[in-house]
């Protein structure tokens, strides 16, 4: 029963994410607090960047853009004195494709980490697969083309089973299997240890409270702190 309803709950979350916003870490830095940092202000020219490019879990709807999750990570960034700018450039309802085709005004910007978040919203719509991974390697392969030098990081994302087992488990594997034939980095699972709990969630059971978004950053910061540091 318990498991029914986390996958509930995960499945309504990601309907709101697909519906465009209408409307293993269990812990956090220490580092990590309230008080965020803006997204997108002028630092210094030197400054590295890093560019979180994804769908309404990247925007964080429903919250100040100083609570969401790539604002956390500039909280942490800004605490070590690391060199780095996020960017937030998550747009709710985005898709693979309509990411792929608004993706040469992102790259306007230097992106010296990329981040790519997206996927949730294809699995829910029942997007064939196969067009879901064209589109992302695409996104990979233009990245690239801008810039061989970036860092290119996949956001792992999971569906719940309501597209049948044998959709569901593919959906799951293309972001590994890109991330390995590409040789990028990946987050096993971006939404590890807050999907489908509401304690974590706001008060419609779906999205992140500030909360949820620290525990969401610490999953990107465990893949992302080598990059940065290293």
């Amino acid at each position: 029963m318990q498991t029914f309803l986390k996958f509930r709950y995960f499945f309504v979350f990601l309907l709101l994410v697909a519906c465009g916003g209408k409307s293993g870490q269990t812990g956090v830095k220490s580092s990590v607090t309230n008080e965020q940092t803006e997204n997108g202000v002028d630092k210094d020219d030197n400054n590295k960047v890093i560019v979180f490019f994804g769908d309404s879990l990247t925007a964080g709807y429903g919250l100040d853009t100083k609570e969401a999750f790539p604002a956390v990570i500039q909280q942490i960034v800004d605490s070590l004195n690391l060199n780095y700018t996020v960017v937030n450039a998550g747009l709710s309802g985005e898709t693979t494709a309509s990411g792929r085709n608004r993706l040469d005004w992102v790259l306007n910007q230097k992106a010296d980490v990329f981040i790519l978040e997206l996927g949730a919203n294809d699995g829910l719509r029942g997007i064939p697969l196969n067009e879901t991974r064209q589109n992302l390697q695409e996104i990979v392969d233009s990245v690239r083309e801008k810039n061989p030098d970036t860092v290119i990081i996949l956001a792992g994302m999971q569906i719940p089973p309501n597209m049948g087992q044998e959709y569901t488990t593919e959906f799951r594997r293309i972001f590994p299997e890109l991330a390995e034939k590409n040789e990028t980095y990946i987050i096993p699972f971006l939404l590890d240890h807050v999907a489908g709990i509401p304690e974590l969630n706001q008060e419609d059971g779906i999205h992140p409270t500030v909360e949820g978004q620290k525990i969401v950053a610490n999953n990107v910061w465990e893949v992302l702190e080598p990059v940065l540091t290293k």
